[in-house]
């Protein structure tokens, strides 16, 4: 598979990342007006709450940024930015215990209503900061009313309802990007492949001898090892299936 390194902006397309912007502003406008000096006078929950929501946003950003050179560190970041939602879930969830808000039972009405509320697909030109800007801002507008709302039941069962749906979703990206790992290797697989053909290319037009076992090309090597360490000899380009060597 051939390696290309692209734009590092992909995450401007991803829903989850639209999401996540959306709680990061909702959590900063919910703990500017509900937490004060006396329910967190040292300022300790204002901070672990917006943190969280900013992690959210950086990782499934830096995850998916890294797409191209290690899938493996996608899928790690995407988890972050998972586990830093189930924290600002926690979170919320304590406050509507400290404030005896009942979680909406999923046949209510609120809970349906909300559950409608959808996002519209991208629809981005070559100024993309500014669509992306735009997107986020447009978006969060449909939640508002509820996510602002002056009533602290409709509040946090939205904002809690939101956050789930986008760890849903995250945790979704991450089953996706497992089964692409599975399919394509990750960038040091496609690298050595990627320099493994290069060189049997470059055998094939360097008149490199044919195998004596399979009849495959043959590509250079160095002994690593052994009497012979330091020395060239010709193996088989289809080494580990075939194991045929020739003195160079």
């Amino acid at each position: 598979m051939a390696i290309t390194i692209k734009s590092v902006k992909g995450y401007y397309f991803l829903d989850a990342w639209i999401f996540a912007n959306i709680i990061q502003q909702a959590t900063l406008v919910f703990c500017k007006k509900h937490l004060n000096l006396k329910n967190d006078p040292c300022g300790r929950m204002f901070d672990q709450m917006t943190m969280a929501a900013r992690s959210a946003v950086a990782n499934v950003a830096e995850g998916s940024s890294r797409r191209q050179t290690s899938k493996e560190t996608e899928m790690k970041l995407t988890d972050v930015a998972r586990a830093s939602l189930s924290e600002l879930l926690g979170d919320y969830f304590s406050f509507s215990l400290a404030n005896n808000v009942t979680p909406w039972l999923k046949e209510s009405d609120n809970y349906k209503n909300f559950n409608l509320l959808q996002i519209a697909p991208p629809n981005y030109t070559t100024n993309i900061e500014y669509d992306a800007w735009m997107r986020i801002k447009n978006e969060y507008q449909k939640f508002a009313p509820w996510i602002e709302h002056p009533n602290i039941d409709v509040c946090l069962n939205s904002l809690m309802m939101l956050i789930n749906r986008t760890i849903s979703m995250l945790q979704k990206m991450i089953g996706s990007q497992l089964d692409t790992f599975k399919q394509e290797g990750g960038f040091t697989e496609n690298l050595t492949q990627e320099r493994r053909d290069s060189q049997i290319q470059q055998a094939e037009q360097g008149g490199a001898p044919s195998c004596p076992i399979c009849g495959g090309v043959m590509i250079k090597h160095i002994a690593k090892r052994g009497s012979n360490s330091g020395r060239e000899f010709w193996g088989c380009a289809n080494y580990p299936n075939c194991k045929g060597t020739k003195n160079l």
